[in-house]
């Protein structure tokens, strides 16, 4: 996320806030009318949007409904047949409810006629699915723990006493039940699955029950009319007496303590202020058991070290999963804040079980919301690179990716597949957009819910693992974006001291009730509590030592501060902020010297008003910022004067910051701002026939800023696609279209056939030549170093005994006549052509053409591709594949100089072979041979002719 109004106001308009409501089990947020009804009654639903999740409560614009039949022939509950409408975001006015006030809303309809295809299907209704939404599919009105909304036909049933469930009261109070049906039925109530009380031909039961069972006690109110059955669920809760016990020795302080044996484990919760807790799971049948109530550690509540809770479960069985939450005052069901797994009942089965193998099925039925899981006598992961050095920060080139719109299966495993393509270019750290596990499937990952818990869309753990392993192997760092400035209301740390909106209370002590500063989203953490600071410090730890990663880099760094702050005061020097992220930065460094902590902040720099300069304190005690170079990046590459100066890429004196250490990385582009080629291609400046609005020609100048990027010293960040030329708008949306803001954070088209493209290519190899370049030490500790970059010619000089370097490029959209400074006469060498020339003035005169750039090094410095001219097709083979993308089969056409045996193989882009065709000895001349792709995941693949001596190989895109 970015530091900028932008940056707070589009995804908090954009991605869903799931907040939690403390409601009733056995109260429907929809009521029928009549209450008694057929498949060809016109009947009237009224849906009260405070009840079930609560999801459009506050809520204020229209309200549609989704909603489908379940029939004799539907398989389950969650199998709607004749579904009402088209696609799930679109609205219609037979789908519009009426606002009837009071956050309640109702339709009118006779379900024989209102669902397509119903009144001639021979089917018999059951039920009727619902769930409610507003404009365009968000926010979501569905039933507790966000569960579809059924309504049967025929009688209903439902309690009026107990007013709430989860009632609380203590042991042995007589408790006023009582329940109402549509008709005349026979009422029966059962406690604990035990008859209390029945009445028969009446529409109403009531009755008093003694309860003295410590824990959940069940209520179930059963109505049968003769023809049909309803029931109707609340419990409540005899308060138990809590022990107060320090916690065993060598357990942890949080989360799970697997214990030797594989039988055992020690749950521990942080929840002070709270009365007593139960652990419910599938090892108790989802029951407040006494063997499940929690110890208290302390009677003191005002410190992260006391208000924890903690149970010793024995009897597991090794290596079994078991789902579990905690059961907090008899009334909130919560999952393990520390757990590393979690299972969601509404987005696990859009995983597919390639992605996840064996994920494990919700416990439908059982519970509510989200779960956590244990699993005691796991294999550990096997580390292979383990003595792995990390690059100097220097020499730091970044590849920032969101795993959903670089591969398009998504997970880690095709991840590690395209390490080839990475490493080719020269990178030597991946920066991965959030991973841990975050609201939903198809997400950016800033809107986090669980910090230890990598998310399941993206594949197991142990597969995110061998994706890290892996990097090492090939000298790749790994940085994970962590968003500790805020979390979604699906965290338990939200919901154990959240309000009916799912906004924090005054008494949670990780959350502010508002936030201090105007670039927030969600709930936001308030880094001054001391439950904040020790839950931050334990995430920093965790992922250092469980998953090897190499560094952070912290999203919206900015705002972890109390102090109140508007957008013109929220970049000025800020000492608590300061003292804050020097806390946290000593708690990286001590767990891992080597580390990288990085900061998505962006400080203003000396004035009279502010007169420290945050970026620099916070440089100098050895943090790393984030510099967002890409306005004036994509205006000097448009050719308009506003945005030439590139100066402040630079982390010294003479690009305006004047800090001493190479800490600011440098961005043309990231996930946060707009495509430096989309921008070329559409809002390019032009002069005569030359304009950066042709592809050929913005290409071109994309390579020219890539040029100077790497030019200056410090470490570089390129975001995923930029070295292909990637022009789809940040405001792309799935469908493809572009709308200003709305589809920001939509996935985006994964074009790997952009390789195909030689303009493209050859963007690639620059990128590639220059990041190799950087790797020369003259980078990391030069003698000298001079930039000009404020003008249209724009030129660098850095040298040391060994190596001086100039690099220099027109971006007018004219010529331009000017003089380059060279450190000594002779012969200089073009780093990126091969070319030379022979320098007979330290002051060179040239007149450039629009767009013309070079790398000149005071000697040859070889690389593996020297780039050359633009190449045209000369292969012998002239090998072509069509389709391409394709999916089922290929067409793979070439030609054969001579008679030969031609093999043809599929390779992955680390080398791996996958797929060969049966050699054929084939005649001179057009050969073709039909490419079978069934059993191929999708991505990009290799397809390799070999035909006596020689070879060729062409990409394959497989959909």
């Amino acid at each position: 996320m970015k530091n900028s109004t932008l940056g707070g106001r589009w995804l908090l308009g954009l991605l869903l806030v799931l907040g939690w409501a403390p409601v009733a089990w056995g109260q429907s947020p929809v009521t029928v009318s009549p209450a008694y009804f057929t498949a060809d009654t016109q009947l009237t639903l009224t849906y009260d949007a405070t009840l079930g999740n609560a999801g459009l409560a506050n809520y204020t614009g229209d309200v549609f409904i989704w909603t489908g039949v379940i029939t004799d022939k539907s398989t389950s509950d969650t199998n709607w047949h004749f579904v009402a409408g088209t696609t799930y975001g679109a609205t219609t006015d037979a789908q519009k409810l009426t606002a009837l006030g009071n956050h309640k809303y109702s339709i009118t309809f006779t379900p024989r006629t209102y669902y397509p295809g119903f009144a001639t299907s021979g089917e018999v209704l059951k039920k009727l699915a619902m769930v409610f939404r507003g404009t365009g599919g968000t926010p979501e009105g569905k039933g507790v723990g966000n569960s579809d909304i059924l309504v049967a036909p025929g009688v209903q049933v439902s309690f009026t006493s107990p007013a709430t469930a989860n009632t609380v009261v203590a042991a042995g109070t007589s408790v006023a039940v009582a329940g109402t049906a549509t008709v005349a039925s026979t009422i029966t109530l059962t406690l604990n699955g035990t008859q209390v009380a029945q009445q028969t031909n009446a529409t109403s039961l009531s009755t008093n029950v003694t309860l003295s069972q410590q824990g959940t006690n069940t209520l179930v109110l059963t109505a049968t009319d003769g023809t049909t059955t309803a029931s109707a669920t609340t419990t409540v809760t005899v308060a138990p007496t809590v022990t107060t016990v320090a916690l065993p020795s060598g357990a942890k302080a949080d989360g799970i303590t697997y214990l030797a044996g594989g039988t055992s484990v020690i749950l521990t919760l942080t929840a002070p202020k709270k009365s007593f807790v139960y652990v419910i799971g599938e090892f108790n049948n989802w029951q407040a058991t006494p063997a499940g109530l929690m110890n208290k550690t302390s009677t003191v509540d005002s410190d992260p070290a006391t208000g924890r809770w903690w149970v010793q479960l024995d009897g597991l069985t090794p290596g079994q999963e078991y789902a579990y939450q905690f059961l907090v005052d008899g009334q909130l069901r919560v999952a393990d804040p520390y757990c590393e797994k979690i299972l969601d009942p509404d987005n696990d089965k859009y995983i597919p079980a390639v992605t996840y193998p064996n994920l494990r099925a919700y416990p439908t039925g059982s519970t509510t919301g989200l779960v956590s899981v244990l699993q005691t006598s796991q294999a550990p992961y096997n580390w292979v690179n383990t003595s792995y050095k990390r690059p100097a920060r220097t020499n730091m080139v970044v590849y920032e990716l969101l795993v959903r719109d670089f591969t398009l299966r998504h997970d880690y495993q095709t991840l590690k597949d395209t390490l080839n393509y990475i490493q080719r270019l020269g990178v030597n750290t991946i920066e991965l957009m959030p991973i841990n596990e975050f609201d939903g499937n198809d997400n950016w990952g800033y809107s986090p819910c669980f910090y230890f818990a990598p998310d399941k869309y993206y594949g197991t753990k142990n597969a995110l693992k061998a994706f890290i392993d892996e990097c090492h192997r090939r000298n790749i760092s790994v940085v994970l974006d962590m968003v500790l400035n805020h979390s979604t209301g699906q965290s338990p740390m939200v919901q154990l001291y959240g309000s009916i909106s799912g906004g924090p209370t005054a008494d949670n002590p990780w959350f502010n009730t508002s936030a201090p500063h105007p670039y927030s989203v969600y709930n936001d953490l308030n880094h001054e509590s001391p439950y904040t600071r020790y839950f931050s410090k334990n995430v920093i730890k965790f992922w250092l030592q469980e998953y090897h990663i190499d560094g952070y880099r912290f999203d919206l760094a900015g705002g972890f501060s109390q102090v109140p702050k508007t957008e013109a005061t929220y970049p000025n020097y800020d000492q608590s902020r300061v003292n804050i992220w020097e806390d946290y930065y000593n708690t990286q460094i001590a767990t891992d010297p080597t580390s990288y902590p990085i900061l998505e902040h962006f400080p203003n720099g000396v004035s009279a008003s502010n007169p420290t300069d945050e970026g620099k304190v916070l440089s100098d005690y050895g943090m790393m910022l984030w510099s967002n170079l890409n306005y004036n990046y994509t205006q000097a590459a448009m050719g308009y004067s506003d945005g030439w100066n590139l100066s402040y890429g630079y982390y010294g004196d003479q690009g305006g910051r004047g800090w001493g250490k190479p800490n600011a990385i440098g961005y043309m582009e990231s996930h946060d701002e707009e495509r430096m080629q989309f921008k070329n291609k559409t809002y390019g400046n032009a002069s005569g026939s030359y304009s950066t609005r042709d592809q050929a020609t913005g290409l071109k100048r994309d390579e020219m800023s890539a040029a100077l990027f790497f030019s200056q010293p410090g470490p570089r960040m390129v975001w995923m696609f930029g070295e292909l030329g990637y022009d789809y708008s940040i405001n792309t949306c799935s469908n493809g279209t572009t709308i200003s803001n709305d589809c920001r954070t939509a996935a985006k088209p994964i074009r790997w056939d952009y390789q195909q493209d030689a303009n493209r290519q050859h963007l690639y190899s620059t990128y590639k030549a220059m990041a190799t370049l950087k790797q020369q030490p003259v980078f990391s500790s030069f003698t000298s170093y001079t930039q000009n970059l404020g003008g249209a010619v724009k030129t660098i000089n850095i040298a040391n005994a060994d190596l001086a370097v100039v690099t220099y490029g027109n971006f007018d959209v004219n010529a331009q006549t000017t003089t380059i400074t060279f450190p000594s006469t002779g012969t200089w060498y073009n780093y990126l052509t091969g070319g030379t020339m022979s320098v007979t003035s330290t002051s060179m005169a040239l007149t450039l053409q629009p767009g013309d750039y070079a790398v000149y090094t005071s000697r040859s410095v070889a690389q593996a591709n020297p780039l050359g001219t633009r190449p045209a097709e000369t292969a012998a083979f002239k090998l072509s594949l069509a389709p391409n993308p394709a999916a089922g089969t290929t067409a793979v056409a070439y030609e054969l100089p001579a008679a030969a045996t031609a093999t043809l193989q599929v390779q992955s882009l680390l080398g791996q072979m996958v797929r060969q065709l049966p050699a054929v000895r084939q005649a001179a001349g057009a050969q073709t041979q039909v490419l079978s792709l069934q059993g191929l995941a999708p991505g990009v693949y290799l397809v390799k002719l070999t035909a006596g001596d020689l070879t060729q190989t062409t990409r394959l895109l497989v959909q």
